[in-house]
């Protein structure tokens, strides 16, 4: 997994697609991390990490498609994995946030998805 964060605050707490998703007590938050040599796209893993999150199955939750374009996503993601391998980015340089299912979404072009459930709307 690319971008991975200190292990020393985060706690494995499911499996979405044989990845694992973190949490992280201190910001109350959930992690993962998305790699283009992942068989899942990002819109796949991502609604099944909410879905454990929140206890239910995918099928319970709006549509990804309501929130996001999903091959416009999948598209960015793919593009920020190239360029990072290709690049060797040391910082981050861009982001994508959106609510979805009661939660606001981050992911980071280091492939870093950040998932708030306390955070169901964004300021715009």
């Amino acid at each position: 997994m690319s971008g991975m964060a200190s292990s020393d605050r985060l706690t494995p707490v499911a499996e979405a697609v044989d990845q694992t998703v973190y949490y992280d007590a201190e910001s109350e938050t959930y992690h993962m991390w998305c790699d283009e040599s992942e068989y899942e796209p990002v819109t796949t893993a991502l609604p099944l990490a909410v879905s454990s999150i929140h206890g239910v199955d995918p099928a319970a939750l709006e549509p990804l498609a309501d929130s996001i374009d999903p091959d416009a996503l999948n598209a960015l993601v793919v593009d920020w994995c190239e360029t990072t391998r290709q690049c060797a980015v040391a910082e981050r340089a861009g982001s994508v946030s959106f609510c979805y299912s009661r939660c606001e979404i981050t992911i980071y072009d280091d492939g870093e998805i950040v998932i708030d459930p306390n955070r169901a709307t964004l300021v715009s």
